[in-house]
Parts: structure tokens; C-alpha cells; sequence
């Protein structure tokens, strides 16, 4: 059967497929780091939607940029006219992005930017005369989006398995779990026996098969804002260049002044080859995702030929104007150092969960990315039983007390239950009081059925 939701205004089932969530409310409005239902309830947006709405929500600069833009032209097409909105968007984007990346193209979003890197990369490895290589290495678990290329590289076989035989096989390696690590094990040690792992499979699969690695330098959907030991990016980056291997950060959720720095990477000085970047770029307003990447390959590649991609909205002038709006707003009111300084609010606060609630494993993240999972058993990373749908179970105690947390399970439940709790980088250390006083409700309701969980297990 159709899983369907009313439709505005009537009591007819929608003709929108697929609603996974039918009893939700109907949205009516929004306002900073709130939203609204048709019957008045207040809900705290902790999470950004999906880590997007760094601005929060109702901006009346986005607003009258749109309008504007609307007001010249709202589309014309990439190939057709250079448009000033993607120009300028592009120009300020390197200016705040490490030296080297100084080249952007535009998409619709982070599966689309996931996408444009991986076609960059295996056509400057033919122009470079590398046609071997091919393979991207990613971690497992991991998240890359839903299109069939950024799929392959997703770490979750367990979630779309059924997609399997339309896909390459990419390979992979375990992502940084360091918190959990064998007894007697230093966690710079553990940070490198990870990072060594990109090594050994690269001469597993064949270094002249091997094109890039792709990782989230800040965990997202997949493993909550999971972050290594400062020592496991700069051997990452080692390897890689050792072998010949572009490294490719997704930054789709860590990007764009979330994590507390305009991308993510800087907080260890490692550059990588390629970034996608999405979601925050445009905070939600609009569909806008990015590939950034170096003048060197974009040149060689040019110089070959021509980078072979597109996508009808690429560098859409009105997008790229709503773009520019948002970055303005980081700027003009220090988002990305408020990202920085709140998150250090937000994780102390976090962090004083731990001693009340012993099935969570741990909290981690920068900036305003910050998650946690919930677990069996702290020192061995045990995951509660996924019959108990935990991470279903918490959401939900949360949204009924009015409080939206990101919440999804990986590798079946293999991997725990996560949760992230990110909100606009516009937030408030009194909002931050109020989202924890909500989680913490929300929590101590969950408790008994986690540890009776833990008892029975």
C-alpha cells in the first residue's frame, strides 16, 4: 500500500509518493531555529533539517536576494550565457576555502557534487594518462548520497542492498571508530591503524587501479559526526599522495561554516584534491550543491578535452544569488566563529549526559556537527538490539516534546544507533537550554526501555 499524507487543505490522500513519516504535521511556517505546525506547535529545528539550514529559517536577506535575482533573470542555462550571481558565488566561496582550491563547479546538491568530483577525478586521471585507474575508496559506514554513483560509495550494504547489481563495487575500509578500541591500545595508535588500512588496500586492489579515496573528514548520517584523532588526516593525506590517490572530502554536511571553519579540513591543515559541498551553501532555500577543486586539474582536464557533466540547473542564477545571501550572512554576523564558540557550549552540555545515561557511547564532533550514538556498552561499542528500534524510539520522544534531532541506523544496527544534534548556526547559548532541557526529557523517557534492553541482553 501507498504510504501517503493529506493534502493542504482537504481530506484526500496526497499524490506525492513517498511520505516515509505520513503522520507528520503540516509545516506552516519558521522563524530562525523554529518551526511551526498548521495547529500553532512550536518545534526546535536541532538538527537543520538534514544539516542544511545553517541560517535558520525565514531570512529576509535570502528573501529580497531571490526576489531581486527573480526580478532580472531567473534562469539561463550554463552553456548558453556566463550569469553574474555564479561568478561572484564562486570567487567568494575560494576566497574562503585553503589555498589551492580556487576552482568551483555548481550543482543541485550533495549527491550531485559527490557526483561532479568523482567524474573530475577519473577524467583527469585519463588526461594524465591513468586510464587504469577507477576504483574510489570510501569507509564503511559511510554516507554519500542517493544517486547510483554516490551509492556505491556509501558505506551501507545493509540499507541498499537491493540497488547492489546496478552498481560498481567499490571498495572499503572501516571508518575511525577510535573510542572503541581494544584494551591497551593508544588512540593515536588506533587513529593510525585506520589510516594504514587505506594503504594496505590500495596495494590490495592494485595502486594503478585506484583513483581516489573519498571520506567525511566529519562524520554525517552515517556515523554522527564520528571525528578522528587530529594524527589519521595527515597520514591519510600521506598515503595518498605516496600513491598517486586524489582525496576527495565530502563536506556536504560539514561544509560551509558548520563544523566552526568555513570547510572542515582546516581544522587540521590538510588540503584535499576535491570537496563537494551542498546543504549549508544555500541553507535550504534553494537547491545548491558545489564541486571545489584546484586550477591544476581543472586545467589539465580542460586542456584534454573538457570536463564532460552537467545538469540543467547548474549555476542557476537564482540559486547562485540565494548562494551569495547566505554567505553574506555568515559573514556579516560571524556564524562560523558562533558555530565554533556554541559548539563548545552545546558539546560541554552534551557531554554531562554521559554520566547519567550510561547507553550512550560518546560525544563527538566540531562546531555545530555534533552527534552521539546509543549503545550496549561503552567500552566495546555493543549495539542495542535493533528489534528495539532505538533510534526510531528517542526521535520521537524528542519531536513530541517539540524537538527535531537527526536520528538513523547503519550496517543494519551493527553500528549502534546515532543522533545528531546540530542546529543554525545562528543559535543562542539560552536556545542551547533549550534543546538540552528537551533532550534530556526526551531521554530519561527512553531509558527504562534501553536498559531493560541491557539487562536482557
Amino acid at each position: 500500500m501507498t504510504t501517503t499524507a493529506p493534502s493542504p487543505g482537504d481530506n484526500q490522500p496526497s499524490a506525492m509518493f513517498f511520505w516515509p513519516t505520513p503522520d507528520r504535521p503540516m509545516v506552516d511556517r519558521g522563524e530562525g531555529i523554529y518551526l511551526w505546525d498548521r495547529d500553532g506547535k512550536r518545534y526546535i529545528d536541532a538538527c537543520s533539517g538534514p544539516q542544511t539550514a545553517n541560517i535558520g529559517h525565514g531570512n529576509k536577506r535570502v528573501r529580497e536576494a531571490m526576489m531581486e535575482q527573480a526580478e532580472k533573470v531567473s534562469y539561463a542555462f550554463r552553456s548558453h550565457f556566463l550569469n553574474e550571481p555564479a561568478e561572484r558565488l564562486a570567487r567568494e566561496i575560494t576566497a574562503q576555502a585553503p589555498d589551492g582550491l580556487d576552482q568551483v563547479f555548481f550543482g543541485s546538491g550533495g549527491s550531485e557534487a559527490v557526483e561532479a568530483c568523482i567524474k573530475l577525478a577519473r577524467q583527469y586521471a585519463i588526461a594524465t594518462g591513468q586510464a587504469t585507474r577507477y576504483k574510489v575508496i570510501s569507509r564503511l559506514p559511510s554516507y554519500h548520497g542517493t544517486t547510483l554513483g554516490a551509492l556505491s560509495l556509501t558505506g551501507d550494504p545493509a540499507g541498499f542492498s537491493m540497488f547492489a547489481p546496478m552498481m560498481v563495487n567499490h571498495p572499503k575500509i572501516p571508518a575511525p571508530f577510535c573510542r572503541y578500541r581494544p584494551a591497551g591500545q593508544a588512540e593515536d595508535e588506533a587513529a593510525l591503524a585506520y589510516a594504514n588500512a587505506l594503504e594496505t588496500e590500495i596495494i590490495n586492489q592494485g595502486v594503478e587501479t585506484v583513483l581516489a579515496f573519498i571520506m567525511e573528514p566529519i562524520g554525517g548520517a552515517a556515523t554522527a559526526a564520528l571525528t578522528a584523532p587530529d594524527i589519521y588526516y595527515s597520514r591519510v593525506r600521506e598515503v595518498c599522495d605516496q600513491y598517486g590517490v586524489l582525496l576527495i572530502f565530502d563536506e556536504v554536511m560539514s561544509g560551509a561554516g558548520r563544523s566552526g571553519k568555513y570547510l572542515s579540513a582546516e581544522h587540521w591543515d590538510v588540503t584535499p584534491d576535491l570537496v563537494a559541498l551542498a546543504k549549508g551553501l544555500a541553507s535550504g532555500y534553494v537547491p545548491l550543491g558545489a564541486c571545489l577543486t584546484s586550477s591544476h586539474i581543472v586545467g589539465t582536464v580542460d586542456d584534454a578535452g573538457g570536463f564532460m557533466h552537467g545538469h540543467t540547473y547548474s549555476a542557476s542564477p537564482i540559486a547562485c544569488a540565494v548562494g551569495r545571501a547566505v554567505l553574506a550572512e555568515h559573514l556579516e554576523h560571524d556564524l562560523i566563529g558562533n558555530a565554533a564558540r556554541m559548539g563548545t557550549v552545546l558539546k560541554g552540555r552534551l557531554e554531562g549526559l554521559l554520566d547519567e545515561f550510561e547507553f550512550i557511547g560518546e560525544i563527538r564532533g566540531r562546531g555545530l556537527l555534533l552527534g552521539f550514538d546509543i549503545i550496549a556498552d561503552r567500552e566495546t561499542g555493543r549495539a542495542l538490539p535493533p528489534e528495539l528500534d532505538a533510534y526510531a524510539h528517542l526521535s520521537q520522544e524528542a519531536y513530541d516534546r517539540g524537538l527535531i534531532i537527526y536520528s538513523r541506523r547503519t550496517l543494519g544496527g551493527a553500528r549502534g544507533d546515532n543522533f545528531l544534534v546540530s542546529p543554525p548556526l545562528i543559535v543562542t547559548e539560552d536556545q542551547i537550554d533549550e534543546i538540552m532541557e528537551l533532550l534530556v526529557d526526551a531521554l530519561r523517557a527512553f531509558a527504562p526501555t534501553a536498559r531493560a534492553a541491557i539487562n536482557a541482553s
